[in-house]
């Protein structure tokens, strides 16, 4: 048994390219209240920024899951990562929220590689026993970007300009990228990986997955299987709460609970600190369920994501607190909660999609998460200044219990099986 190797350099470096593709996203939610100051947006208007992003991302996912399928993940990888470095240095050049909406299209649809990437990377060189630990150990990225962004887009704009915050953001993905294609390859290919892990890392590989077809039918194969809905239905039902609070926890904050821009860099963080754990904790959890309890693979993952879901409660009661501190513990309940459940759906494209192909299986689900999350955003957007921000913390409780429910009846075969449908 290895405790580290090879494999988890590359997952390091995958957390870190992830990181810096959510310090990248996240900086518009930080900076909003005071680019809704500079070009007189209303909070409508600024959710069809958000909706720019959004609506690309979903559109990309599975083109960009499908091109790293066919280009590799070393070049792949790293041309969509120098595509949202430059897109998002770009936002310095918004006159307007029309501008401002351009440059968020753009970073969205090269920022789509980031999810179908990591999953391959952990289908290439981890066996089944060990995905769930790789996948949360590279998601934490996500929250640990969302995280600093507040300090650092706020040090810069105070000091720079609004405008320094996007160029410093995207310009340390530049970096990343010309790491990742210098280091990355296959397991098979990689001459620093020894024989004894190599091994390890391809048992199991061999095992029948739902999809193993390469060619131009991969999409209609993969979308063809109860496998795929089963994971694309709960996510399509559990991204909303992530993307609001991605989008709209500073805006919230400042606006809600007026708090000021210094408070906000002090305080918004928080939420996503919490995310780290609860995605660390749900990769842990899955394998002690199955050592403590002889859980099945699929069932660990399906008990994960339903005590994520029922955490999500926390967050519900966020507009029947008057207490600021109180609000941001129930956010962190929530981002504890959401990264918690949203690993273990994410680790079974891995589970049951072939290494071939889970990019595209990913990008596909991916899509239809965003699809969730980009309609949530705009009912936010048309609501939030009317009925107030507490029932849509409600609907998101609910929307994860139904994603939970949606997985149980869906997903109820072992991985590995071929008759799903």
């Amino acid at each position: 048994m290895f405790t580290l190797g090879r494999r988890w350099w590359f997952i390091g470096l995958v957390a870190l390219g992830t990181v810096l593709n959510y310090l990248a996203r996240s900086s518009l939610s930080v900076a909003a209240p005071t680019l809704k100051s500079a070009f007189a947006m209303t909070t409508r208007e600024y959710s069809w920024v958000v909706a720019t992003f959004q609506g690309a991302y979903t559109v990309m996912q599975p083109v960009a899951g499908r091109v790293l399928d066919l280009l590799g993940l070393r070049l792949g990888f790293a041309l969509f990562a120098v595509g949202w470095s430059l897109a998002n240095c770009a936002h310095a050049l918004a006159t307007g929220w029309g501008g401002l909406a351009f440059f968020r299209g753009l970073l969205g649809a090269t920022e789509a590689a980031a999810l179908p990437g990591g999953l391959k990377v952990v289908s290439e060189w981890f066996p089944p026993k060990e995905r769930s630990v790789a996948t949360a150990w590279f998601n934490i990225g996500s929250s640990l970007g969302a995280m600093i962004a507040p300090p650092l887009v706020i040090f810069c704009m105070l000091h720079w300009g609004w405008q320094s915050a996007f160029v410093v953001t995207g310009s340390v993905g530049l970096v990343w990228a010309a790491f990742w294609y210098a280091g990355y390859r296959k397991p098979e290919d990689d001459r620093r990986v020894s024989a004894a892990e190599r091994a390890y890392i391809l048992d199991g590989r061999n095992e029948a997955r739902v999809v193993q077809s390469t060619g131009a039918g991969a999409w209609r194969a993969v979308l063809t299987t109860r496998a795929f809905w089963s994971i694309a239905l709960p996510r399509f039902l559990a991204e909303p709460a992530w993307q609001t609070f991605n989008f709209f926890i500073p805006l919230y904050l400042a606006e809600v609970r007026h708090m000021e821009l210094t408070q906000v860099a002090a305080f918004a963080w928080l939420p996503f600190l919490a995310a780290d754990a609860g995605s660390l904790c749900g990769g842990y959890l899955a394998p002690w369920l199955m050592r403590r309890f002889g859980a099945s693979l699929l069932t660990s993952r399906k008990l994960v994501m339903t005590l994520g879901a029922s955490l999500m409660f926390g967050p519900a009661c966020i507009g029947l607190v008057d207490s600021v501190a109180l609000a941001i513990a129930l956010f962190c309940v929530g981002g504890f909660a959401h990264q918690m459940l949203s690993g273990a759906l994410m680790t079974l494209s891995a589970d049951l999609f072939d290494s071939r192909v889970v990019a595209t299986a990913t990008g596909l689900a991916g899509s239809a998460a965003w699809i969730g999350g980009l309609g949530f955003s705009l009912i936010v957007g048309a609501l939030a200044d009317t009925v107030g921000y507490h029932p849509l913390f409600v609907s998101l409780a609910v929307l994860d219990v139904l994603a939970a429910t949606a997985l149980w009846l869906l997903l109820r075969k072992r991985a590995g099986s071929l008759a799903l449908a």
